[in-house]
């Protein structure tokens, strides 16, 4: 079975998406219709702007989104099965049918406002632990008097914490010495899947409830459950869910192969996930679309 996966913030990079710009009207015309969607032109920020323009988050989020989606779109992609690593769980839910083009970016730029606000409220942050066992991890950020979570676990031996700066500064001191090779801040505007989030939720439901989602034409793998959703009402709250809870990726590929897939393309821009895919099993097959 074809498994089709999605990246998330941090995949963009300048001059993304041009080259579909300029090779296919389809491109051209879902672009432009994110333009006036969105009030300002993405694009140009996209083919002309810099690292540090396409970093601020209202911007990334729907970059990324529409290098996904429209590059999929542009290939037909036909999957069996889909995952997107946080932001990228909604390419990949426009891709399988459960959101409209329109419904998903109107989501993913809601998401990105929501977001930014909650990270200007208390000073948080994320970092990335690399060579410790998960369950180290999380006994570790239990232990941390402060707000610091288990957020992504991206690979085994890689794991990303998120919390209050000051418990994610502490959490990493300790991990180094628990024998982590590596804990890093990482440069991000906050703590994304952590409960810092929850500004940001409560602002995101109302916008997915009041959205209509269809059934999807094959299951998505989400985040926060790891396992195979195409019920619409399981979808919706499982996305409100995400914002707050951790991205579960490596549980997410292990599943998907358990449940029959054979390769894993990653579709948008860069190529983390299907490192990321090799990483949790060397012997499935990756694309970089």
């Amino acid at each position: 079975m074809k498994a089709y996966i999605f990246p998330g913030q941090g995949a963009q990079f300048p001059g993304m998406g041009k080259d579909l710009y300029k090779t296919s009207t389809l491109a051209k015309d879902l672009f432009e219709r994110a333009n006036e969607i969105l009030g300002f032109r993405i694009t140009d920020i996209m083919f002309e702007g810099t690292a540090e323009e396409l970093k601020e988050t209202k911007v990334t989020q729907p970059a990324v989104f529409l290098h996904s989606v429209i590059l999929a779109k542009v290939l037909d992609v036909k999957p069996e099965m889909v995952a997107g690593h946080s932001l990228g769980e909604f390419s990949a839910l426009v891709v399988n049918g459960a959101l409209s083009f329109e419904d998903g970016l109107k989501l993913v730029s809601k998401r990105a406002l929501a977001m930014q606000k909650a990270c200007e409220i208390i000073p948080s942050t994320m970092a990335a632990v690399l060579n410790l066992e998960d369950k180290i991890v999380e006994d570790i950020c239990a232990s941390i008097d402060g707000v610091v979570v288990a957020a992504n676990y991206n690979c085994p031996g890689q794991l990303v914490i998120s919390g209050e700066y000051k418990a994610v500064e502490l959490a990493c001191e300790k991990m180094k010495e628990a024998g982590a090779k590596r804990a890093l801040i990482l440069p991000v505007g906050g703590a994304f899947h952590s409960p810092m989030m929850e500004p940001a939720s409560s602002a995101l439901a109302a916008a997915i409830e009041a959205t209509t989602f269809s059934n999807p034409t094959c299951p998505v793998y989400q985040n926060v459950t790891a396992k195979a959703v195409s019920n619409p009402a399981e979808i919706k709250n499982n996305l409100i869910s995400q914002l707050t809870g951790a991205v579960k990726w490596t549980q997410s590929v292990n599943q998907m192969i358990a449940d029959g897939a054979t390769s894993f393309t990653e579709v948008g821009p860069g190529k983390v996930l299907v490192g990321l895919v090799n990483k949790i099993d060397k012997e499935v097959e990756t694309i970089s679309a």
